[in-house]
């Protein structure tokens, strides 16, 4: 059984016992959450998919800890001028552990 869930803006198929990075959350490490945005959910035989989430669905995961990524350099530049600005970012993440999906 695997789910397609919305976790900070982007979509991700989950199934009970995957490890999934999401944009940070809040929470502290080893607590629960519950995500109701549940997009679809397939069993093999039967899919239901949610208009757009599917009713009384929900995923149970686990905060396994947060991260950073990788630094992400941008330059910008002014024409015809001696100007340079280098900007630096590095996105946070949260790691998630799937414990079950909740169908309706």
């Amino acid at each position: 059984m695997y789910a397609v869930i919305e976790a900070g803006g982007s979509q991700i198929r989950v199934a009970a016992g995957d490890t999934v990075s999401v944009d940070k959350m809040s929470g502290d490490a080893n607590t629960e959450v519950s995500m109701d945005k549940v997009l679809m959910i397939s069993d093999g035989e039967n899919t239901v998919l949610g208009t757009p989430y599917v009713k009384g669905a929900s995923v149970k995961a686990e905060i396994i800890g947060t991260a950073k990524g990788d630094k992400v350099m941008v330059l910008r530049t002014t024409s015809k001028k001696a100007h340079n600005k280098t900007v630096g970012h590095r996105q946070q993440y949260t790691t998630l552990r799937i414990k079950e999906i909740i169908t309706a």
